[in-house]
């Protein structure tokens, strides 16, 4: 049996977890990141962190074959670089390099929905599928795309940023620089955007009796009957459902998969979400219809692609 690392390096915590070539997880730990450190902190608490996954896991460096880091920004695999990440402040940071200097071993390095992405379609909601793509609904809309068992990051490696659709033509302003993208409306950020803008034009809402206006507060609201609070829950599922359905009627994967705060909604979100695709999708679907499914890994999701990922690259010789 062969044994791979996984590494997630967030803005908040660095995780680490030892996955065997079937895609099980053995053993995890984690520290905070301590964002605004010198690299070489961090790339050191990277490696204790690595250490102590093994120790939880029984195994030792020497019995794994290689490692994957999966960072948020824009990563170039092939060199192992992190060109670009805002929650990082890092600019063109050879993190792949470091790390196999580090932990002595072949290191992958890609971006953090993608390795996410390959961890939910190798033992996640879209095991078994050809073709699957993964949406994570937090702060952003964070996508990743598989195809046969390997990760599409187009031409320039920075493929999939699906979140940076148009889907309102002049409409909210997006971080990107853009305006009316689908992580502006359907993203978390966005969903409570809608939620306060409700809240201030309607006094009476139920709404109000959160402690903390986030993600739950608009469907917690209407499943105790506030009609106000429905019709943001009615139009940010619209919202989502337009960008999900530009994605089937172009790609047409076997697997949608949805993750991140908004999703745990559960069918209050995706039972109304299906069938308002459904409605929009070219020639209406079908028999072969994509399946929209929550994602079932949550952050394990990381730490198994991004081992995944580390072992594709060394069956392919790519190391």
């Amino acid at each position: 049996m062969a044994f791979y690392i996984g590494i997630d390096i967030g803005g908040t915590n660095i995780k680490a977890g030892i996955v065997d070539e079937l895609g099980n997880l053995l053993g995890t730990a984690q520290r905070p990141t301590g964002v605004g450190r010198p690299l070489t902190e961090i790339f050191r608490d990277i490696s204790r962190t690595v250490d102590e996954a093994l120790a939880t896991s029984g195994l030792n460096r020497s019995d794994t074959s290689a490692a994957g880091a999966g960072c948020p920004g824009a990563v170039l695999p092939d060199r192992g670089l992190v060109v670009y990440n805002n929650n990082l402040g890092w600019h063109d940071v050879p993190l792949g390099p470091e790390l196999s200097a580090l932990l002595g071993l072949p290191v992958v390095v890609g971006n953090d929905a993608n390795v996410a992405a390959l961890g939910e379609a190798v033992a996640g909601c879209a095991k078994g599928a050809s073709s699957a793509i993964i949406i994570t609904l937090g702060t952003g809309v964070g996508c990743g795309v598989v195809l046969n068992g390997s990760i599409w990051t187009g031409w320039s490696s920075t493929a999939s940023e699906f979140g940076h659709m148009v889907i309102v033509r002049d409409g909210r302003p997006c971080t990107c620089g853009r305006k009316g993208c689908l992580e502006s409306y359907a993203s978390a950020t966005g969903l409570i955007a809608l939620t306060r803008e409700a809240m201030a034009a309607h006094p009476d809402s139920l709404m109000h009796r959160a402690e903390d206006v986030d993600g739950r507060t608009a469907f917690d609201a209407a499943r105790a009957g506030d009609i106000v609070a429905q019709g943001v829950v009615d139009d940010y599922i619209d919202y989502l459902a337009c960008g999900l359905a530009n994605l089937i009627n172009g790609l047409q994967p076997e697997v949608i998969g949805l993750g991140g705060g908004v999703a745990e909604q559960g069918e209050a979100l995706f039972t109304p979400l299906r069938e308002k695709v459904r409605r929009e999708l070219y020639g209406g679907g079908g028999e072969r219809s994509t399946r929209i499914l929550p994602c079932t890994l949550g952050y394990q999701a990381g730490l198994i692609g991004a081992a995944m990922a580390a072992m594709q690259h060394l069956n392919k010789g790519d190391f």
